[in-house]
Order: C-alpha cells, then sequence, then structure tokens
C-alpha cells in the first residue's frame, strides 16, 4: 500500500457534498441562463425524490452565483416556517441580514463632552434590527411591510455593484398555507417575489424539495406555474453514475480499484441513484480494504450492504406505515410500475388478485392521503401516484419476503 493514507472518499449523507458531482451539467446550466436574465421572470424550482442529490447541487449552484456577482440567502425550511404571515416575514429578514449587515444607510453626529467638543460619527447599518425595524413602522399588511424592505434594501445594496439576491430554500415542499388559521405564508411568498420582479427589482428564489412542490405552489397562487423554471432531478445515466463511483479513487495514492463487474454490481444495486452510490462505495471501500489486509479476495459484499442500507435508509420510513397501510404498499409493490407511476384502479385491481382482504376505491384513495402525508407517497398534477422513496417497492418485496421466511 503507499505510504500515503488515503481516507474513504464517499459522503453518503444528508446534503453532503460528494467527492465528484456526476451528471448535473444540464441542470447547472439551465441555472447559469436564470442568471442571466436582466429583469427576473423565472425563478428556480428543483424537485425530485430524496436521494436524487437536490440538497447538494443546490451547494453547488451556491459558488456558481457568487461568481458572477450574485448575493446568496438561504436556510432550510421547516413545518414552523409556515406557522403565520409573519414568520415567513422575519425567516426572510433573518436570512437577508447575512448580506445587509455590513452596508451603512445613514450616519448620526455625536458631539463629545467637555471644553472641546469633538465631533464624532455612529453609522446606521442595514442589520436585522434595523431590518425589522423598518419592517414594523411601515403601515399596511405583513406583504406591503415585506415588499418596502426589499424595495429598501436594493436601492443599498446597488451601489455595491451586486447584481442581485438568490434566495435559497431547502426542502421548500414544507411552506404550505394555512386557511383554517387565516394565514397564507406559501401565497404571501409568491406575492411579494411576484410584485418586487415586476419593479425590476433582481431578487430571484430558488426553491428545492420532493415532486410535491411545485404543485402546492400553484395551488397557492396559480401565476406560479410562469413564475418559475422547474428542474427535475432524475436518477443518473449509466456514464454519469460510473463517474460518480469511479472518479474519486482515480487518485493515485488510493489504495483499492474496482474492476468492472464490481463497478456493474454497484451501478445495478444503486438504481444509479446518487445517495445510494455514495452508500454503497462507502461500505465497498472499507470492505475492501480489510479484505486486502487480511490476505483475502476483495469483492462486493452486496447482500450485507443492502440489509444495511434497508436498515439505515428505509427501515425508519417503513416504520411511519399502518399495518393496513403497510398492506397497501405490499400490494403496491408487485404492480411492474412501481418505481414510476400508479393509479388508484390499478391498485384495486391487484389487491384482488394478491391480497386477501382486497381494497376499494375509497379506501385506496383514502389511504394514499395518509401516505402523501406520511411522505412515502406523492401525487403528482395528473393525479398519479408514485413511492417518494427511490426504490422503496424493492425494499418492501424484500421485507416481505423475510417475514414470510421468519414465519
Amino acid at each position: 500500500m503507499p505510504e500515503q493514507e488515503f481516507s474513504n472518499p464517499f459522503r453518503p449523507g444528508a446534503g453532503h457534498m460528494p467527492p465528484y458531482l456526476a451528471g448535473r451539467e444540464h441542470e447547472i446550466m439551465e441555472f447559469e441562463q436564470l442568471l442571466r436574465q436582466t429583469t427576473i421572470l423565472r425563478n428556480l424550482v428543483l424537485t425530485g425524490l430524496r436521494g436524487v442529490g437536490k440538497t447538494v447541487l443546490l451547494e453547488k449552484l451556491k459558488p456558481i452565483a457568487i461568481r458572477e456577482q450574485w448575493c446568496w440567502v438561504g436556510a432550510d425550511l421547516s413545518e414552523s416556517t409556515s406557522v403565520d404571515d409573519e414568520t415567513i416575514a422575519h425567516r426572510l429578514l433573518t436570512d437577508l441580514s447575512l448580506v445587509t449587515s455590513s452596508l451603512v444607510v445613514g450616519r448620526q453626529e455625536v458631539s463629545g463632552i467637555g471644553f472641546v467638543p469633538q465631533r464624532t460619527f455612529i453609522d446606521t447599518k442595514l442589520n436585522y434590527e434595523t431590518l425589522v425595524a423598518l419592517f414594523r413602522q411601515t403601515p399596511g399588511l405583513v406583504a406591503d411591510k415585506l415588499k418596502a424592505v426589499l424595495e429598501f434594501v436594493w436601492l443599498a445594496l446597488r451601489r455595491q455593484n451586486a447584481k442581485g439576491i438568490i434566495f435559497s430554500y431547502d426542502e421548500a415542499q414544507n411552506l404550505s398555507n394555512r386557511p383554517k388559521k387565516e394565514q397564507y405564508p406559501l401565497s404571501l411568498l409568491l406575492d411579494v417575489f411576484q410584485s418586487i420582479q415586476r419593479k425590476d427589482i433582481p431578487f430571484m428564489l430558488a426553491l428545492t424539495g420532493l415532486p410535491t412542490l411545485f404543485p402546492k405552489l400553484v395551488e397557492a397562487r396559480t401565476f406560479a406555474e410562469r413564475m418559475f423554471r422547474v428542474v427535475v432531478l432524475h436518477r443518473l445515466s449509466e456514464p454519469a453514475a460510473r463517474d460518480a463511483i469511479c472518479k474519486p479513487i482515480e487518485n493515485a495514492n488510493c489504495p483499492i480499484k474496482l474492476y468492472d463487474e464490481s463497478v456493474e454490481l454497484i451501478i445495478s444495486d444503486s438504481g444509479r441513484y446518487p445517495y445510494f452510490i455514495q452508500f454503497i462505495c462507502r461500505d465497498v471501500f472499507d470492505t475492501f480494504l480489510q479484505k486486502m489486509d487480511d490476505g483475502e479476495k476483495p469483492s462486493v459484499p452486496t447482500d450485507e450492504i443492502i440489509r444495511k442500507l434497508d436498515a439505515d435508509f428505509f427501515a425508519g420510513r417503513w416504520a411511519k406505515a399502518t399495518d393496513r397501510q403497510r398492506d397497501l404498499l405490499a400490494v403496491i409493490a408487485t404492480l411492474d410500475n412501481c418505481d414510476e407511476e400508479f393509479t388508484v384502479q390499478e391498485v384495486v385491481e391487484r389487491s384482488r388478485e394478491h391480497s386477501p382482504k382486497p381494497f376499494s376505491s375509497s379506501h385506496v384513495n383514502q389511504m394514499l392521503l395518509a401516505l402523501c402525508n406520511n411522505g412515502l407517497i406523492y401525487k403528482n398534477r395528473h393525479g398519479r401516484y408514485s413511492f417518494a422513496v427511490p426504490l422503496f417497492g424493492q425494499f418492501i418485496l424484500r421485507h416481505m419476503r423475510d417475514a414470510s421466511q421468519a414465519d
């Protein structure tokens, strides 16, 4: 082995940047086109299943925007952001203050004390306290106050030669309206940005989330359909998946090399989903080193890694479902198109063939709604359903097979 230690390069974490970002060149070009807008007509929505690399790509876009002289602010959105209109407003002000806090918007002269007065000046900076004070002093509704603050910020910021601000929010599918409480934070966000963009203020939204995100935006405000450029992240192509596996270990100091058959096996087992590639490759790397140290011939321990993936990634999501919901999910998993899209009618018909207790259409509709709320299923704009978790159908079949063998 080389003298210099080579650490495991693969990082299967939530939003952790992989050692080599493969296969997202087209999506990056789409974002660069949005940056070239002189008037913001389109904002960005990055959407896709969990594990396709939405958060990672968003982080990749940040330095691109900064290089082009855009400011970048943002955060992860939680359900608490949707409590009321004031909450989303303060979320925006908090994030905005990170790029405005050094801007001087006023200067006050203070006289010294004593026989020889000394003139000193105190600068008023556009920090969080100033933004909140301006927000509170502006008359009108929350939307009016927020628009006024954003317009004021742009007057100060454009003197710094900034092209604009990207407001970047991950997990944006958590944002929603609350009609029962007469609170509409999602609609507020869309209304405010549409209004300031019409005034040629270059503040752009970059939202990422599950496939439910864009339908929620359109439901909140129909104009959202024309307000966003939707970029859907899919699993990687085979060449890109191969690069994601092989590029990180091409370094001369890397102690292991993968044969073509090992690479093909990883591509197959991962389904070409970026998170699964990182997960499997990390264990393969460690296992190969162990076997080499023990004098054994390295091989990919497929069964062991898949079981570990089941426990670490799928089991927690499976635990959210009730017993009857699991029965329904097991029926769905037997559909040939379970990893693509399926309809209520297809599920009903398959349940008559495979389930001792078939499901009616109304029952399937009710349960799919509950599973959508649990984040296991999502409904697209065409009335079809899909698993919200990639390769979930394969996990369910493995789980059901193991349970059957245990009985």
